[in-house]
């Protein structure tokens, strides 16, 4: 069974690029051309006036035939102006033809050029574009056009990217285990306790990253289903601290927490308890700033932008930052600044989880004063 998916303008499909806006530009302007500059309507009132001139003109050509037989008698002596009318108006009926025609044939033209691109783009051709020219709904398709083929270009290279960063984070872990076990057997590697558990440990590599995929995929195909029940936030974030309380100590970092009462709120917390994990652990990986300690700062309090029983949750490091150049695309898949380590999964699998939940996620750095990741969950 074929399923249609129907968005409004303030819905964004879970199917949509990242960092574009939604709705589209080019969709808001087709609408707001489509009412002001009706390409089909003005060519139905070219129609029907057309045929009006065509009607008046059978007309009087069959009068002047009754006239002629004797059939019938019209008194055309009192109307001998509507011959230079009439004159006028069939020459401006051609004039009209022409313009048409000539309008027509570059129309014509666009589409053939904008055929022949799309035939481009069907075979793989991403690069092709049109020039934005001709009419104005001739033109706004162009530009839809050559939207849609950068966005597909895009797409492609990411598409691509992907393959390579996933085909590049298997092949460490791989080759390390493979090399163990050959080693082990033969007989070059002793089948020690050292030895299965630095195998272990690559097979958890692994397992977290074949997760990260499945997470991102299900998030981004909009299949993902949230078990939502009532959760105590400011409990939540105490219980993940504590989980990370002996690598903070252990590295020499400090946790402050500033948690707000907030009532339950209906969320998944399994979702969420892997939002904060993820945030709270490249808070700890960048929190240390020599000769200054490591501090990772939690807040926790009530959204002004969600409304009443909304919460806003923060977590900032006293890190060097991020550089101007990466803050906004931190969030995209796969995307690893030249100093992070990981796979660039982390920060796209929680923004996903925070807007299922109808949030919104974002962050603020500053080089040499750290880093503060935000992010809102609605009631």
């Amino acid at each position: 069974m074929k399923h249609r998916f129907h968005f409004s303008e303030h819905e964004r499909p879970p199917w949509w690029p990242e960092n574009e806006e939604w709705p589209p530009r080019d969709r808001r302007h087709w609408r707001r051309m489509g009412r002001r500059n009706p390409f089909f309507r003005r060519l139905g009132c070219l129609f029907a006036v057309f045929n009006l001139f065509g009607l008046v003109f059978f007309l009087a050509i069959l009068g002047l035939i009754l006239n002629a037989f004797g059939i019938a008698s019209f008194p055309f002596g009192q109307f001998q102006w509507l011959l230079p009318v009439g004159g006028v108006l069939f020459a401006f009926t051609v004039a009209v033809l022409i313009l048409a025609g000539m309008n027509l044939r570059r129309m014509t033209t666009r589409l053939d050029g904008l055929l022949s691109a799309s035939n481009r783009v069907a075979d793989g051709d991403y690069a092709v574009r049109v020039e934005e020219k001709g009419l104005p709904e001739v033109r706004s398709m162009a530009r839809a056009f050559n939207a849609m083929a950068s966005r597909l270009q895009a797409n492609d290279s990411q598409r691509r990217a992907m393959l390579a960063d996933i085909s590049h984070e298997l092949r460490t872990p791989l080759t390390v285990i493979q090399g163990n076990v050959e080693g082990m057997l033969d007989g070059v590697y002793p089948a020690d306790e050292k030895r299965l558990k630095s195998i272990f440990e690559e097979t958890q590599v692994l397992s977290r990253l074949v997760d990260d995929l499945r997470t991102l995929a299900v998030a981004e195909s909009g299949a993902l289903q949230l078990k939502r029940e009532p959760t105590d936030l400011a409990l939540l974030i105490r219980e993940i601290v504590s989980s990370f309380q002996s690598r903070a100590d252990n590295s020499g970092v400090k946790f402050e927490l500033f948690l707000a009462d907030i009532p339950p709120l209906e969320i998944d917390p399994w979702r969420m308890r892997e939002v904060l994990s993820n945030l709270i652990g490249n808070a700890l990986r960048y929190s240390l700033r020599p000769p200054l300690a490591g501090v990772v700062e939690i807040n926790l309090t009530e959204s002004a932008v969600g409304g009443e029983g909304s919460a806003q949750i923060s977590v900032a490091d006293n890190g060097r930052g991020i550089a101007p150049d990466d803050l906004p695309h931190i969030f995209n898949r796969f995307y690893k600044s030249s100093d992070s380590g990981g796979m660039g999964l982390g920060l796209s699998i929680a923004k996903y989880l925070v807007e299922a939940h109808g949030g919104k996620i974002w962050a603020e750095s500053e080089m040499g004063k750290g880093t503060r990741i935000s992010f809102t969950l609605p009631q």
